[in-house]
Order: C-alpha cells, then sequence, then structure tokens
C-alpha cells in the first residue's frame, strides 16, 4: 500500500483496550505495532488488532482527526468502529 496520511484504531480483543495513532503508511506502522516494534502503550497492553482506519489527503488533516479522535468518549469510539467493523474483525489483510 503506498503512503497515504491513515487515522487508526487498534484493540487489544473486542470491546478492549483501544489504541489511536495516525501515520503516513498504515501498513508499515500497523506492522510494527503488530510485531511488538514500538515501545510504550501497545505493546504493554497487547494492542495489535487493527479494528478501524480512515484516510486523509494530507497529515494535517489526519493528525487533526487524531486529536479529535482521542478526545472522544471510549462508547463514542466503539460506535465508530461498530460502524465500519460490527465484529470488531482484524483488518490488517485489508491493508497489506
Amino acid at each position: 500500500m503506498a503512503k497515504q496520511p491513515a487515522v487508526y484504531l487498534l484493540a487489544s480483543q473486542r470491546k478492549g483496550t483501544i489504541y489511536v495513532g495516525v501515520t503516513s503508511n498504515l501498513s508499515r506502522r500497523v506492522w510494527l505495532h503488530r510485531e511488538g516494534l514500538t515501545e510504550g502503550f501497545t505493546c504493554r497492553y497487547g494492542v495489535t488488532r487493527l479494528v478501524y482506519y480512515e484516510f486523509h489527503e494530507d497529515m494535517v488533516q489526519a493528525i487533526s482527526r487524531e486529536k479529535q479522535l482521542k478526545s472522544w468518549k471510549r462508547a463514542w469510539k466503539i460506535r465508530l468502529i461498530e460502524s465500519m467493523n460490527p465484529d470488531w474483525s482484524d483488518l490488517w489483510s485489508t491493508i497489506i
């Protein structure tokens, strides 16, 4: 997948711990999370399942959206995930 700004949500399991991130290369970034090569929150809590993503025209838009999502209540994030991915399936195979 070519580089394109994206916001993504990872989860540890269905309705588990949720992480919101932003990147210019979604497949590489998710791969890093999956392989445990990113120190910090996702590695510590086993948050590796890609459950939601959206692409943006530029990084300014993507970063703005990431900040917005990070400020959301957990219930709102769950509704967002389930609007695209009601089963909380790992969407990794759709981006590689």
